[in-house]
């Protein structure tokens, strides 16, 4: 099992939900609520301008409700400039007193169109990654010595699996609805070359219900499980638990990210498991 350098111990168990703002406000504030007495870590937010509030000022919001950790899940980098977003993670921080974790990646699969949309230059991947580099380095400098903003990165190839390695305090893989469970396992055996790095996985189906915002609506759930997905999880919570427990006695997996859809059906697994 993946052990964490400074224990000799195998890293605990925490729990993040996807947890968008919907027409009703005071049923996401009681969500929020429910999630936290659920026992789940992190409260997440999704960077998608066209469908919610912005990340930042919901996450704000959030942490005045529970205890709970928020980030983002993920901010595109090439969508801010490097300094204006090591800013806003910064505020966050400050604001949240230390509960804030700065999730971001190069781009979503379409995020192209999306910047020729909104009139914005469409970078190439290395130069994407660099602005990552660059927002990292950032916000390092305005953290100073007060405090540390974790940095959760989303990847899938080796060169920004390398940037993961040297910068981040976790790492979730960007996992393709094709990719097999072998697949998965090879990207996270090279980012277990740091035995620090948290490993996260993102479930966006639980069962045969697919996650708003975490995978299309038309999601193929049985060509998941003839994969072999790390995408999904079994709705039982006995059998998701036995899941879980083999992601991260195989893969080094401790960081478990689910959609709001399904937390309430998980529940039992995050009694279970959280923190052991």
């Amino acid at each position: 099992m993946p052990r964490n350098h400074r224990t000799g111990t195998a890293r605990a168990f925490r729990f993040g939900v996807v947890a968008p703002v919907g027409p009703d406000l005071a049923a996401w504030r009681d969500q929020a609520r429910r999630i936290a007495d659920q026992g789940y870590s992190t409260l997440l937010m999704p960077d998608v301008q066209q469908w919610q509030p912005a990340p930042g000022p919901t996450l704000a919001v959030a942490a005045t409700l529970t205890d709970l950790r928020v980030g983002t899940w993920v901010y595109a980098a090439p969508l801010r400039p490097a300094r204006n977003l090591a800013w806003e993670a910064h505020s966050l921080s400050v604001l949240t007193e230390g509960r804030f974790e700065l999730g971001i990646g190069a781009g979503r699969p379409g995020i192209e169109d999306e910047l020729r949309e909104l009139g914005m230059p469409v970078l190439p991947a290395r130069q994407r990654l660099a602005r990552i580099g660059e927002t990292v380095a950032l916000l390092r400098e305005l953290d100073g010595s007060a405090g540390r903003t974790p940095v959760v990165m989303a990847v899938r190839g080796p060169t920004a699996r390398a940037v993961a390695v040297e910068l981040a305090d976790t790492a979730t893989v960007a996992i393709m609805p094709d990719d097999t469970r072998a697949t998965t396992m090879r990207v996270a055996a090279d980012l277990r070359e740091r035995p620090d790095l948290e490993l996260a996985f993102h479930a966006a189906v639980v069962g045969d219900t697919v996650s708003p915002f975490m995978a299309p609506p038309d999601t193929d759930t049985d060509a998941l499980r003839a994969a072999d997905s790390l995408l999904q999880l079994p709705a039982d919570p006995g059998a998701a638990t036995e899941e879980i427990l083999r992601r991260r006695e195989e893969g080094g997996f401790s960081y478990v990210v689910v959609g709001a859809d399904a937390a309430d059906r998980l529940a039992p697994v995050v009694a279970e498991l959280a923190g052991r």
